[in-house]
């Protein structure tokens, strides 16, 4: 009999136009926090009881250039200090509620920093570069920060915008400070004080914590919108716990991996994003050791080694990469070792539709390299923020002999939607609900998708439970936009149940996505950018959630690309023969980069490949609306095969 990973919620309702919602089948009711823990204080609180006193924060000191081997921190350490900084920050003048911004990598000092709000209740709000300069103004002016605890460099970055930043009056800085950056500050009226210094005065001067409530704000999370500015959206102590109550519950019924004082997490996904924060959530729970990465990405396997994380926590990019850079090494070696590299994979495969991820011989004699690419103690492997190849999870299970999950979030959602279980390792979905929440599908007939959908229903994702977040901060329209009026959370993404109540990602509803690195793309932003260059007629920008880049189709300016034609030595060619010509294609793709660039697109937002097609978008053949707008979902049917060839070109 085969396992059931949701089921229809009792009693619920039949509304036309949309399927029942569906819940986790282990659980009675949605669970809402772990026993004795409903904020993340008590989150951190229960952690340094599990720990034992043992090691929770660790990072690399550098000397001369060179990382050392980790320095940790104990709970009980971190404890003093967390206490030190929160009193601290309240002599500083930081007050309950208030918003404290975080602008650095990963380090110790950002989660000494956010405990310490959860223990006085401040408001964290993070900033990370990637935003754009206009885009983090913005979150400081809308949120009225006035402190912000971040690194030397950036507390220079935020000294230079000061001009645009009138509520900015403190920065708190974490690595070396300086007299001269002392000076700067204070000829822009903003006090510039170090990290340790504050400490210091807290612990002289302690001052008692605020009461903590589940449904006060943690934190305001910024996320991409469609276009223009980001959107905070607000989530509580509540939404984080609820998260924390379900992967642990499903771990104590055998259904996740069971986190202990025992476990290690490398921590190099961005704390600014939501989805590393859930994940240090769960770890604090449980009295695990977090140790940092150095800042740089492509020293991270160099950190992996060293730390040797029994837990690895990832996304879709970098499993990608370790995935290429290991077949492309068997395929270089060639010969009997490409052999019985192949024979073995086989053989391991085969045994997945069993649930088996082990070999007594092969994993000793094949795959034991492979394993200590990432230290060679890891046991479980979770990836999350955008879809994975299921040929990429099934790699993982055979060669690094783990168990590998699949969650599906978002940030509105605490990162917390679905997740796959223990056991399960058919590959291509992203599992059941999660135990706080229940997920339902709304049929979205102009793309064909609806709840009657045979075999399977489909429809637009969803969510409702503890985890859902309260509001955008501050944006009304688009909260009512995203939560309906019987607090359902709708996603934008389209989903179909499968014959065992798993979910399935199948496309995306708003004119937005995810790439395989995790960052939201907003393509309408980006052809309005293209379409402002004298060679570009009409582009279409098109997102693969399993690829790392764009690509494109450009129609071209017929005068513009006829006029550089005859100057350019293909003055004997027509338009229809330019449109072929591989070093047309290869000017207009490194013009409009590089004009790209001069408009602030990021690097990510570039097209790396384009396709160049002389018959424009019309109503006529469907791939523009009566009202001339792009119909995207036609688009990427009718050049289907001119996306796969570009894709190709690239890999």
């Amino acid at each position: 009999m085969s396992t059931v990973y949701s089921v229809e919620v009792p009693d619920a309702p039949t509304i036309p136009g949309e399927g029942k919602p569906r819940r986790n089948p282990f659980f009675d009711e949605l669970l809402k926090h772990p026993p004795g823990v409903t904020t993340l204080w008590e989150n951190f609180l229960h952690g340094l009881k599990e720990s034992d006193g043992g090691n929770f924060l660790g990072h690399r000191p550098i000397e001369n250039g060179v990382a050392q081997p980790y320095v940790w921190q104990t709970y009980p350490e971190v404890e003093t200090r967390v206490i030190n900084l929160g009193s601290g920050l309240r002599k500083l003048g930081l007050k309950p509620l208030s918003r404290l911004g975080l602008f650095m990598l990963n380090c110790p000092e950002w989660t000494l920093s956010e405990l310490a709000s959860y223990l006085h209740n401040f408001t964290t709000v993070p900033l990370y570069e990637t935003l754009g300069i206009e885009a983090i103004d913005h979150i400081i002016n809308e949120t009225s920060m006035e402190y912000v605890i971040t690194s030397h460099a950036k507390a220079q970055y935020l000294l230079n915008e000061k001009e645009s930043l009138p509520t900015l009056h403190t920065i708190i800085v974490v690595d070396h400070i300086d007299q001269n950056l002392i000076e700067y500050g204070k000829s822009l009226n903003v006090q510039v004080v170090d990290f340790l210094k504050v400490e210091d005065e807290g612990s002289q001067n302690r001052v008692k914590p605020e009461t903590v409530k589940p449904d006060d704000i943690a934190t305001i999370c910024y996320t991409s919108g469609t276009t223009g500015l980001p959107k905070g959206a607000i989530l509580t102590h509540s939404n984080f716990v609820a998260l924390v109550a379900s992967l642990t519950s499903l771990a104590e019924k055998g259904k996740f991996f069971d986190v202990s004082k025992n476990d290690v997490h490398i921590s190099y996904l961005p704390l600014a994003h939501v989805y590393e924060r859930c994940n240090q959530a769960v770890m604090v729970y449980s009295g695990a050791a977090i140790g940092f990465y150095q800042g740089d990405t492509l020293k991270l396997l160099d950190d992996i080694a060293e730390l040797k994380p029994t837990i690895f926590i990832s996304v879709p990019r970098l499993l990608n990469r370790v995935y290429d850079k290991v077949l492309a090494g068997v395929k270089a070696k060639g010969g009997v070792a490409e052999w019985t590299f192949n024979s073995a994979y086989k053989q391991k495969k085969a045994l997945l539709s069993r649930g088996i991820v082990n070999h007594w011989l092969w994993d000793r004699m094949v795959f034991a390299p492979v394993r200590a690419r990432l230290g060679g103690r890891i046991r479980a492997i979770l990836s999350g923020s955008a879809p994975i190849s299921p040929d990429v999870l099934d790699f993982l299970r055979i060669c690094f002999s783990a168990d590998v999950y699949e969650g599906y979030g978002q940030t509105e959602n605490a990162a917390c939607v679905t997740i796959s279980t223990y056991g399960d390792t058919v590959s291509g979905h992203v599992g059941g609900p999660q135990p706080c929440v229940e997920v339902k599908l709304v049929d979205v007939r102009d793309m064909g998708y609806t709840s009657q959908d045979k075999p399977f229903p489909r429809g637009e994702i969803c969510v409702r439970g503890y985890s859902v977040f309260r509001e955008y901060y501050k944006n009304p329209e688009k909260t009512e936009e995203t939560l309906d009026k019987d607090g359902w959370c709708h996603t934008g993404d389209i989903g179909l149940w499968d014959s065992n109540g798993r979910l399935i990602i199948i496309d995306r509803y708003k004119n937005i996505f995810k790439l395989a690195q995790g960052e939201y793309i907003a393509p309408e932003k980006i052809e309005s950018i293209y379409q402002k260059h004298e060679l570009v007629s009409q582009v279409f920008v098109h997102g693969d959630s399993l690829q790392a880049s764009l690509v494109g189709i450009i129609i071209p300016d017929s005068e513009a690309l006829l006029g550089w034609a005859r100057k350019n030595g293909f003055a004997d060619k027509s338009y229809k023969e330019l449109c072929e010509e591989p070093k047309v294609k290869n000017y207009i793709l490194q013009t409009i980069t590089k004009f790209g660039k001069e408009h602030d697109l990021k690097g990510f937002e570039n097209i790396k490949n384009i396709y160049l097609s002389p018959e424009p978008f019309s109503v006529e053949n469907d791939l523009l609306t009566p009202t001339f707008k792009m119909k995207r979902h036609q688009a990427q049917k009718h050049f289907a095969r001119q996306i796969e060839i570009m894709y190709f070109e690239i890999s």
